[in-house]
């Protein structure tokens, strides 16, 4: 099984595969690239950024459909989303395929913190089983399905919206609201890692690798190129071949190409910035709300962060109990979009008193009164991963607004559930209530729960500050 999400290889150096599953997967690296720059850019580079602009295709998000999950706070999630189309000059990289739909194999949620502190690369790897929701195509609508592969969200949806499939995808599977997408193929990976000078990377041998032409002694080089391509392709010459060890090297070699990005040099270098933003553009597709001035405002806000403050992790995910062949999300995964989703990093709420009960002692039965499918269930988990004892009640009437009910002897039980809603009513009896319980109806209006200071580090994360010689293993 591989399920590395950022998995590179050409199709004439791959283990074989059923024809709907071969590609190269080196998208991630120039959708990295990219992003950072455009997050990270001067505003003196402005004129740079609307002469390039010209290049970029665009979707509208509208067509994901209704019931998005609402925006909570000032944070940006950024789908970048690799296609692996054969059309144009991409056919070079497997003519057989050329007639092929396209599929997306690189899914990276770029989520940017509020004021600039900190931004998370998260990948959602291409075999992982979700539910894949109906969604627009060319002719009409597809019909929903309970379990299958992420990537195929995109074949779904077609060339014109497969992306938006994508975004409707994740936005159901995580409740995480996306902001923006970008969409890239891969013939502008050389011409990125020319633009941007080269990238740095470590090799802990000399490697002689006649399959993907790596011809590199062992130490530190600066690769660019058809050298940067051969890197990312190699696969046996490289390590003991492991897909644990190949993810956390390309895992490296991403942060290095946006710690290069980042950069005073290349920031400072109006003519390397044009040059890597043109690389980038000529290959890209974005929402329309992603235009230059959209862009602009996303690099003003975020013209902080540094490569330390860059982080790549995968979501947390293992063997699908089903298919070993296939991966699904673990019990860790809906805390973690919980973190993601109520980021507030730059605090603007008053602090509260400690409530008088701890959540764990703190029974919830959770209605659904949004009109919005699954709310219950999210809402439950969410409650879950902050230590509440949590059951999923069902639905109840539509209803405008959230309200926090209690039985009899839980009225100090019902403040501590408030306190950890974002914009809670004061709680109420309820006459028909569970004695020492208390029943959460979620409204239209409700935004989420409180949030915690920053995103925990992650197990196995990569920073883009990480010494580029740092062992993998």
């Amino acid at each position: 099984m591989n399920s590395n999400p950022l998995y590179m290889e050409y199709v004439d150096d791959a283990d074989p595969q059923p024809p709907r599953r071969r590609g190269w997967r080196i998208l991630g690296w120039v959708s990295v690239g990219l992003s950072a720059v455009m997050v990270a850019g001067s505003l003196t580079a402005y004129g740079f950024y609307r002469d390039a602009m010209g290049n970029i295709g665009h979707q509208n998000l509208d067509d994901v459909g209704p019931d998005r999950p609402k925006k909570l706070n000032s944070a940006l999630n950024i789908l970048m989303i690799g296609s692996d189309t054969r059309a144009g000059a991409n056919a070079s990289y497997g003519r057989s395929m050329k007639n092929e739909a396209p599929r997306s194999d690189t899914m990276i949620l770029l989520h940017l913190s509020p004021g600039g502190t900190q931004a998370m690369g998260i990948s959602f790897p291409r075999d992982l089983m979700v539910p894949i929701p109906s969604c627009k195509t060319g002719t009409g609508y597809s019909a929903a399905t309970n379990r299958g592969q992420i990537n195929s969200a995109f074949t779904t949806g077609g060339a014109k919206y497969g992306a938006l499939c994508v975004v409707k995808t994740i936005e159901k599977m995580s409740d995480i609201h996306i902001d923006h997408f970008m969409q890239v193929d891969f013939t502008g990976f050389k011409s990125i890692t020319t633009a941007v000078g080269g990238v740095p990377v470590c090799l802990p041998k000399d490697v002689d690798d006649k399959d993907s032409k790596l011809h590199l002694s062992k130490g530190r080089h600066v690769i660019k190129g058809e050298t940067a391509l051969a890197y990312v392709r190699n696969r046996h010459g490289l390590g003991d071949g492991s897909d644990t060890q190949r993810i956390k090297r390309q895992q490296q070699f991403m942060g290095a190409l946006a710690n290069k990005v980042l950069s005073a040099g290349t920031l400072s270098n109006p003519t390397k910035l044009f040059k890597l933003v043109q690389a980038g553009t000529q290959s890209l597709t974005t929402d329309t709300q992603l235009n230059a001035t959209g862009i602009m405002s996303i690099a003003k806000g975020m013209s902080g962060i540094s490569s330390g403050k860059l982080r790549f992790v995968t979501v947390p995910s293992g063997p699908d109990p089903l298919d070993p062949n296939r991966v699904a999300l673990t019990s860790a995964a809906q805390p973690f979009f919980q973190t993601i989703r109520n980021d507030k990093t730059v605090q603007t709420e008053t602090k509260q008193a400690a409530p008088k009960i701890p959540a764990s002692q703190v029974r919830v039965r959770v209605y659904n009164s949004s009109g919005i499918s699954g709310r219950a269930g999210r809402v439950a988990q969410d409650l879950e991963a902050q230590g509440f004892q949590v059951e999923v009640a069902g639905n109840a009437p539509n209803s405008a607004t959230t309200k926090v009910m209690f039985g009899s002897g839980a009225d100090q039980q019902a403040v501590t559930l408030a306190q950890a809603l974002k914009n809670a009513p004061a709680p109420a009896a309820r006459a028909k209530g569970v004695a020492g319980t208390v029943d959460l109806f979620i409204g239209a209006d409700y935004e989420g729960l409180r949030a915690k200071s920053g995103i925990p580090t992650q197990q196995g994360e990569i920073r883009a500050s990480d010494d580029i010689c740092k062992k993998t293993t």
